[in-house]
């Protein structure tokens, strides 16, 4: 007993210690006291519903008390709050449109409804989850795809064999993720996660810059997920897969990179980690000259168009994803 009480007080002085410090508690203990589940939390972050304390390189966000407060005082605290992040499967968002499992899967291949997360089921296949009021919301705005005939350029895409649902889940989930930072470094480390190893050291060249671009990529706010092939699900589905996508993705890259090279470089071995403003070339506009077919040099080659970009097929490890539809 008396261990006990020693270290519920030695708990509680840490806990104390930390409100007085910062304000903040760890991501777990508020999950526990916005009677959220680990995902539900998780999701709650990300959607920006919760907000968290800017975190550290290698550390883990917090959430503030006045942050807690907020969301304990709104009216129907918990249920409104797990509400805003209830999720649903196919058969359950079929039942919330009145239409078939079937319908609803070529509804979301066809990218009308956009997944918000998924899991892996017993045979490590993808199990897309969607957010149930989104779901109601989609029902509001295009009540006409709920029933009769499929319009002509959803059966064309369907047709071709198209699944938007993993490239819808992943242009949202990148769009949060540089809603949630203002550090060029972090939004480049963001956006580089898009790109497989090949196609990120075509557009980051620098072996210490993509290094550094590792380190700061934001995780889940409990840390990576626990199981391995949960891990590399993850990492293969947020990367582009589709010939277009990928210019896309390299075009938003390198914007995103030369603003981050013209803030700050990057830290490297032995230096002094001051800021180093790095030159950006302006170019000389001649009204008599010809126009520059490549006015930024390399940007070419940055952009994969002097070789055939191709959608990737694989993992590096040669994992392939299965669908659950």
């Amino acid at each position: 007993m008396a261990v006990t009480e020693a270290v519920r007080t030695e708990v509680q002085g840490a806990e104390a210690a930390a409100d007085a410090t910062g304000g903040t508690v760890a991501a777990g203990r508020a999950a526990q006291e916005l009677g959220l589940k680990r995902g539900e939390f998780e999701l709650a972050v990300h959607l920006g519903i919760v907000r968290t304390t800017a975190e550290q390189v290698g550390g883990r966000p917090r959430v503030g008390r006045e942050e807690i407060d907020r969301l304990r005082s709104e009216d129907g605290f918990p249920d409104a709050v797990r509400e805003r992040v209830r999720t649903v499967g196919t058969a359950e968002g079929a039942r919330l449109l009145g239409i078939s499992p079937v319908r609803f899967t070529r509804l979301a291949r066809a990218g009308c409804i956009t997944p918000v997360t998924f899991y892996l089921n017993r045979y490590r296949a993808v199990v897309w989850l969607y957010l149930a009021q989104e779901v109601v919301g989609f029902a509001a705005r295009a009540p006409q795809l709920l029933a009769g005939n499929s319009p002509v350029w959803m059966r064309a895409r369907l047709d071709a064999g198209t699944d938007w649902r993993a490239r819808n889940w992943r242009a949202q989930r990148i769009e949060r993720l540089l809603c949630r930072t203002e550090d060029p470094w972090r939004r480049v480390a963001v956006l580089a996660g898009a790109l497989d190893p090949v196609q990120l050291a075509e557009v980051v060249d620098d072996p210490y810059e993509r290094a550094y671009l590792a380190k700061v990529r934001p995780e889940p706010v409990f840390g990576p997920p626990g199981s391995v092939a949960a891990r590399e699900v993850m990492a293969q589905l947020m990367q582009a897969d589709d010939p277009d996508e990928i210019l896309w993705r390299r075009i938003n890259l390198i914007t995103e990179l030369d603003g981050a090279r013209a803030s700050r470089q990057v830290p490297r071995p032995g230096d002094d980690h001051r800021r180093v403003p790095v030159p950006v070339p302006v170019p000389v506009s001649d009204p008599g000259a010809e126009p520059l077919l490549d006015p930024a040099p390399g940007l070419l080659a940055r952009l994969g168009l002097r070789r055939r970009v191709t959608g990737r097929r694989t993992a590096g490890n040669g994992l392939s994803v299965k669908t659950v539809e």
